[in-house]
């Protein structure tokens, strides 16, 4: 299926490895021209070159810690005027309210919850303005499932990811009156070092051996984690035309986890 995004120009945040690498692949996968950021520049450099040569694209990178002052503004005025935006930056710290300092918890928010808002403040009026030249606008946040399962051992996590969820759903529900979609994804677990790094911490708290993370594994649905080419394939039908009726709500890929709670 034609995604009908040739030519389109996508900013994606994070995106030197696991679901932000796959991002990049995908929509380069369907001619889009690319502005990747992240903290590693050899790591981008290195994901430019093999789409460059794969794809035949035009991928800018920009190597810079987005909680540095003045990351934001030099990120918008990087990309320049992008058709899509893909906030996946960060990842708030896991533990429980005493395990997760004061430090810890801001930092994370600073990069996640408040770098995801901030960066959609710096180019939505670019993409207001397109749009009444008919080029509309996609803004796309990478939240994660904690948002909707709060969980006391991730408490961090599953407070930012809530807060993210209701900013995407209040920007969005408006955001169409000025040419712009936003949207949210909620993946659970996927397949990337992030997450087996969690399973092997999880089962040395819970089973004693962090070699024993399989076990973990195997209670998912289909037995496994989900892979960073069934989310990013999401995003990029999400970014396309042929989603354009689809904006201020959230979806959720975590093979039902979410929706398998039972009162019995």
């Amino acid at each position: 299926m034609d995604m009908q995004l040739t030519g389109h120009r996508v900013l994606i945040t994070g995106a030197s490895q696991g679901i932000g690498e796959g991002l990049a692949k995908a929509f380069a996968a369907e001619g889009c021209e690319l502005a990747l950021v992240a903290r590693s520049a050899d790591k981008l450099e290195a994901l430019a070159a093999a789409l460059r040569t794969t794809h035949g694209v035009r991928v800018d990178v920009l190597a810079l810690d987005m909680a540095q002052p003045g990351a934001i503004a030099q990120i918008a005025s990087f990309a320049g005027d992008v058709d899509v935006l893909v906030n996946n930056a960060g990842a708030i710290p896991g533990g429980n309210l005493w395990d997760v300092g004061p430090e810890q918890w801001r930092q994370g928010w600073e990069l996640k919850v408040f770098g995801y808002i901030d960066l959609t403040r710096a180019v939505y009026p670019g993409m207001k303005a397109r749009a009444k030249e008919g080029r509309r606008g996609v803004i796309l946040n990478n939240i994660g499932n904690g948002g909707q399962n709060p969980d006391f051992n991730y408490i961090a996590g599953s407070t930012g990811n809530a807060a993210l969820m209701a900013f995407t759903c209040a920007l969005g529900g408006r955001s169409l009156e000025d040419g712009i979609r936003v949207v949210g994804v909620n993946p659970g677990p996927v397949a990337t070092e992030r997450i087996a790094k969690v399973l092997r911490n999880h089962a040395a708290r819970l089973l004693g051996d962090e070699r024993r993370s399989g076990e973990l594994m195997a209670g998912y649905p289909l037995g496994r984690a989900a892979t960073v080419a069934e989310v990013a394939d999401l995003f990029v039908f999400l970014a396309s035309p042929r989603s354009a009726y689809t904006s201020g709500t959230i979806v959720t890929v975590d093979g039902g986890i979410t929706s398998r709670r039972s009162v019995a």
